[in-house]
């Protein structure tokens, strides 16, 4: 007997992403970094809507999640953004004051950098 459920997984569609002011959280992945807003819907249970934010064209989104009591924000969330130039957007983004560390760039690595949100959640972008 196998312990495999007999249904498969095909893919990974939202990872979430705790939040203090969704609000505020929806201007920075939207408007400083470029995703789209794909849904928002008042949930009850949530104290809150479900927000999902994506990059134009992706098909995993993340979802901008009200942090209940317990729930810690400032987290690493170890998602990884594609961007054509790592260079020119951390040059950009530091020049609007986001918060970003620096570029790295390691020989057989494509460059990258870290950067956080609003409520200190970590990201990072890749070229």
């Amino acid at each position: 007997m196998s312990d495999q459920v007999s249904v498969a997984i095909t893919g990974i569609r939202t990872v979430g992403v705790p939040v203090t002011d969704q609000d505020r959280a929806v201007a920075f992945y939207v408007d400083v970094l470029g995703l789209e807003k794909r849904l928002d819907a008042p949930v009850e249970q949530l104290s809150g809507r479900w927000i999902e934010v994506a990059p134009p064209g992706a098909a995993t989104t993340i979802a901008l999640v009200p942090a209940g009591p317990g729930t810690a924000v400032g987290v690493e969330t170890g998602i990884r953004l594609a961007v054509a130039d790592a260079a020119s957007l951390h040059k950009e983004l530091t020049e609007r004051g986001t918060d970003v560390g620096e570029l790295l760039r390691w020989e057989g690595v494509p460059p990258m950098f870290a950067l956080r949100d609003p409520d200190g959640n970590g990201l990072e972008i890749v070229e």
